[in-house]
């Protein structure tokens, strides 16, 4: 019952917020993003490619929530390309296991396709969770791994996003492979993380291994050495009917296979979140520089 009921709640949130696309425009289709910087800037990537190179009108549906409604969002027709990650694909939303970083990719194109959605090959990056603490601390306590971590866990107090804390491949198993035990799990958004770290309101937080703004504070990464985590490599998902109505996008977002390796997705995460640049001017810098459009 509870969950029959999340999925109506997610279905009447999502409809509620993409009812501007009721009436789109001819030859239009809509992308929609999460409510994180990454997601956003990919989203910009594929439209501005999109319209650079065939007559298609891109509209934007940004910061529509966490992976589960934009998901949803994609499965009920609302929005036609979003950008994914093959971990979160397999695991979070068809409870399987992952396997290697070739293996999570077949998966994900298999379990796709039978929900009427096409998965490209990945960006190039993989985009993983870690834990990042104060560097000074980090070096005191001579923690560089996970499981270094987790014989001092009990003295910190973590701020993780609040999917990571229930997803079934975030906080939870995580803490079971680990044996992590924190003082307090303090649930926050994204961008928050970062000041609250900064602000010693926690003491460590559950952070993506491209984050923008691990460049920007005195933090240390620290290491899957288990291999918890699955891999994470960001692609392009596109339903089939999208598809067959606009087949040209296909040989557009295949000319971003393997263009977007981890530095490269870091730097635009940073142009954003630390220096505050536009979203729509930083996708179209990487497209320019990385030769894939010409600058207008």
């Amino acid at each position: 019952m509870k969950k029959r009921f999340m999925r109506f709640f997610l279905t009447v949130l999502v409809a509620s917020m993409l009812s501007g696309c009721i009436f789109i425009e001819k030859d239009s289709l809509t992308l929609g993003s999460r409510n994180n910087t990454e997601s956003i800037i990919l989203s910009h990537v594929m439209g501005q490619l999109i319209e650079d190179k065939t007559a298609i009108k891109v509209i934007y549906k940004e910061n529509l929530g966490g992976s589960n409604v934009v998901w949803n969002a994609m499965l009920n027709g609302h929005i036609d390309v979003i950008p994914d990650y093959t971990g979160t694909i397999v695991v979070n939303y068809y409870h399987e296991d992952p396997g290697t970083a070739d293996e999570t990719l077949a998966s994900t194109k298999r379990l796709v396709d039978g929900d009427g959605i096409i998965a490209f090959n990945t960006f190039g990056f993989n985009n993983t969770y870690t834990l990042a603490l104060d560097e000074a601390r980090a070096e005191e306590l001579g923690v560089v791994t996970f499981s270094d971590f987790a014989k001092v866990s009990e003295d910190f107090r973590l701020g993780a996003v609040f999917e990571f804390i229930d997803r079934p491949d975030g906080l939870p198993g995580f803490q079971k492979e680990y044996g992590l035990k924190f003082k307090d799990v303090k649930g926050m958004d994204h961008g928050i993380m970062y000041r609250s770290i900064n602000a010693k309101e926690v003491d460590v937080i559950n952070s993506y291994t491209t984050d923008g703004q691990l460049q920007m504070y005195d933090l240390r990464v620290l290491e899957d050495d288990k291999s918890y985590f699955p891999p994470y490599h960001a692609l392009p998902l596109v339903r089939k009917e999208t598809l067959v109505e606009y087949p040209e996008i296909e040989e557009v977002l295949k000319q971003l296979e393997g263009m977007i390796d981890e530095e490269a997705m870091q730097k635009m995460n940073a142009k954003v979140d630390n220096e505050g640049m536009m979203v729509e001017r930083v996708a179209q810098e990487f497209l320019v520089e990385a030769g894939l459009m010409e600058e207008n």
